[in-house]
């Protein structure tokens, strides 16, 4: 992994020279004052990945020269990582030292931490994980318990080559204050979740506050986890919500049943199956056997958080149909191109940005649409 260069001090200055350049990118389209909503100045990144670098009998968690896969710095630390990140990543490697059949082929470790003080951490090797491994790795993970503040929220994964051992659970349970409401979601090792988790709560916050007081049903494409078609139930009479990924699918479904919300449909399929069944192009069995009719909905607002790649060519077309479009994007250069066929259509009302990459050029932006 490579590690953006920590200046809290600079970290004002920084995100105003974001906002500018947003400012600026997106000059075209007249849009309104931009909401901005920054990070913690530490402590912000609640997954993270180290590459593992072997020298002698010693090992350390390394940073690599951009276009180099052998020069490297030791990472002696690590500011952005969460706080219980900070206080265990150190720790486990003092522990992996000395045992050679936990450090032998070991190349990187994942964390996966939450603000309610959960973590996970996965071991990835270059070699076959055994009886001896999983023992040696139970010893650890009792280790890492006794010295660790978390207690029993800390918990161990090994993974090798179509292999995945749990040792007690491959998830943690974040729970998040969402306007007087505290959300649970389960967060699966492994499958994509939001990397900041207080920007995450402040992006919930804005899209509740955009939609506050729309009528009818809400659509939801690339829902994931269901980390907004959850909080923004509230403000819809139903949600349906769409995502390909059957992880992410199973992990909404349980957080529908843990956070009692009974008004959310999430369905297996990606945007262009749920369009064309929009559309009536397909009947699908999906839709058949949980007994759904879509044109039983008055879908009146999307939401698409799409990656990086942006919304295709259909899609926009598709989402153009509703009365208004919550758009949340992690690439503005996408973005802007959407935008060029969406503001035929439609306005925009709300625009925000979102400092989910403290110290980088990346940058998360909200836009809110209502039709012309």
């Amino acid at each position: 992994m490579s590690q953006p260069n920590i200046q809290p001090d600079q970290y004002n200055t920084l995100l105003e020279q974001k906002k500018e350049q947003i400012e600026a990118q997106f000059e075209r389209f007249s849009i309104p004052s931009i909401e901005s909503f920054e990070s913690p100045k530490t402590a912000y990144r609640m997954r993270i990945e180290f590459r593992v670098w072997h020298e002698g009998d010693d090992i350390n968690y390394v940073m690599f020269t951009p276009g180099s896969r052998h020069e490297h710095t030791n990472i002696t630390q690590c500011p952005m990582a969460s706080e219980i990140i900070q206080q265990h990543m150190f720790e486990l490697l003092a522990l992996i030292k000395p045992n050679e059949m936990l450090k032998h082929k070991l190349f990187q470790i994942d964390f996966l931490s939450t603000l309610s003080g959960e973590l996970l951490i996965s071991l990835l090797y270059h070699k076959a994980l055994d009886d001896e491994w999983l023992s040696a790795a139970q010893t650890l993970q009792e280790a890492l318990r006794k010295c660790s503040s978390a207690g029993q929220k800390v918990s161990l994964i090994g993974r090798a080559r179509k292999t995945k051992i749990v040792l007690d659970k491959d998830y943690v349970i974040e729970k998040m204050q969402i306007d007087q409401s505290e959300m649970i979601y389960q967060q699966v090792e492994n499958s994509f979740t939001q990397p900041n988790a207080q920007v995450c709560k402040k992006m919930l916050h804005w899209a509740l506050d955009v939609t506050q007081g729309q009528s009818g049903d809400l659509v939801e494409l690339y829902c994931g986890n269901g980390n907004f078609s959850l909080p923004l139930a509230r403000n819809f009479n139903n949600v349906v919500a769409t995502e390909i990924s059957k992880t992410s699918v199973n992990s909404a479904q349980y957080n529908i049943k843990e956070n009692n919300i009974d008004n959310v449909t999430i369905l297996r399929m990606s945007s262009e199956e749920f369009s064309q069944a929009l559309q009536g192009v397909r009947s699908f069995r999906r839709l058949r056997e949980k007994n759904i009719d879509l044109t039983d909905y008055d879908f009146s607002t999307v939401l698409v958080d799409p990656p990086r790649a942006g919304l295709d060519g259909e899609t926009v077309k598709q989402i153009a149909n509703y009365d208004n479009i919550v758009y949340i994007s992690c690439n503005p250069a996408t973005l802007q191109l959407n935008l060029l066929v969406l503001c035929e259509t439609h306005k925009i009302d709300r625009f925000a940005i979102f400092d989910q990459f403290p110290y980088t050029d990346h940058l998360e932006v909200g836009v809110f649409l209502t039709r012309k």
